[in-house]
């Protein structure tokens, strides 16, 4: 079988649309058009209910209530509302923000403008794997902390954060939980409750629409946040706006088909991980492995390519859709923080591939990327004036 080229695995930046989620949108972009908030004819009550129903479905799937369920546009406006809405909203009782080095820099740029602002922003460093320790955490707190954020899932490198402990630590002192969830949010299990107050999450990292996303806001104990966009009074007050009917109704079906074959898709994607990291590290020395080996996101393998330039690396790997870090950074040719944070040489982190596997990656697909990356690297090595460290 002819493989279409470049054969895709970049699915940490976004993921390609399933055909059941475009099923599910089609009537809503269509003769269904009507606004979620007309409250006076049936177009709007229409809306309104196929909302509704996606609300539930993201809450469920969270194991939260419909009303903790916020639309937004996106995990990045998702961390914003979280970030700067928790943060100003509670000043009164304390000033200290504790996050990592290696977050989002959905995260990382609303922390400055914290600090900006006169808050006390703790960065903390991460472990060799990229994980953020319970105890870390714990000897950070102040009584100061009002918040603390720290990703479930690296975009990056795939670590999976121990999201539940740092809640209950958290919960136990008074402070407020913030995980950025995009990454993990049907991928792996994630509960919100007991201790989590706000969660963000993302449709397009789901197989669903790009544009919409949603912030997990816990009821009881309330958390309060100060609103970043107003307006209409949507979604409780903490974000006006129109809501993306199609995009929610998507993001519902998302949900569903994630939550249903999750088990089997991890199990399946883990494997062709391995497979393609057994493919290349088998046949290549002087690669490393960023992240840890087994407790990470089933379709992430991040590697770092000794002896060969970044740019002529990616250069060389045309037929294979790649990245060497986060893609919601600017698109200058820097060594990715997130590794930098780790402690790998700068040369070393632009020499860096991140290979994200999906739904719809075959065995195919991995053992072509495979083979590609390996005859790439050896190409560069064995010619002197390809192994200039860019």
């Amino acid at each position: 079988m002819t493989l279409r080229r470049p054969v895709y695995l970049d699915h940490q930046a976004t993921t390609p649309l399933d055909p059941r989620v475009l099923e599910a949108m089609l009537p809503w972009l269509m003769g269904s058009f009507g606004n979620a908030s007309s409250r006076q004819h049936a177009f709007g009550w229409e809306a309104g209910s196929a909302v509704a129903v996606a609300r539930e479905t993201v809450a469920e799937a969270l194991g939260a209530e419909p009303r903790e369920i916020v639309f937004t546009s996106g995990a990045t406006e998702s961390n914003n509302l979280a970030l700067l809405g928790a943060a100003r909203a509670a000043r009164g009782r304390g000033d200290h923000v504790v996050t990592s080095a290696v977050e989002h820099r959905a995260v990382l740029d609303p922390c400055r403008q914290l600090a900006a602002e006169g808050f006390d922003v703790t960065v903390l460093d991460p472990d060799e794997t990229g994980r953020t320790a319970v105890e870390r955490v714990e000897a950070a707190l102040t009584t100061r902390t009002i918040l603390v954020s720290l990703m479930a899932a690296s975009n990056e490198i795939g670590t999976l954060n121990p999201v539940a402990e740092i809640a209950a630590l958290c919960a136990s002192r008074g402070v407020l939980f913030h995980t950025d969830a995009a990454q993990a949010f049907g991928k792996v299990p994630l509960a919100v409750k007991p201790g989590v107050a706000l969660a963000s999450l993302s449709a397009h990292k789901l197989y669903g629409p790009k544009g919409v996303g949603a912030l997990y806001v816990r009821a009881r104990p309330i958390v309060r946040l100060a609103p970043l966009v107003f307006g209409g009074g949507h979604e409780r007050g903490l974000r006006s706006g129109t809501v993306n009917v199609p995009g929610i109704v998507g993001f519902g079906a998302a949900v569903r088909i994630a939550v249903r074959e999750r088990e089997e898709e991890a199990a399946r994607l883990a494997a062709l991980r391995r497979r393609l990291d057994e493919g290349i590290r088998g046949r290549l020395d002087g690669v490393t492995l960023n992240g840890p080996p087994i407790d990470r996101l089933p379709g992430n393998l991040s590697l770092s390519f000794g002896g060969v330039g970044g740019e002529r690396l990616l250069a060389s790997l045309r037929d294979l859709a790649v990245s060497s870090g986060s893609a919601c950074s600017t698109a200058e040719a820097e060594p990715s923080h997130v590794l930098l944070a780790l402690g790998v040489p700068a040369a070393l982190a632009k020499a860096t591939i991140r290979f994200g596997l999906g739904r719809f990656t075959t065995g195919a697909e991995t053992d072509f990327a495979a083979a590609t990356v390996v005859e790439a690297v050896l190409r560069l090595r064995a010619d002197p004036s390809l192994t200039t460290l860019e």
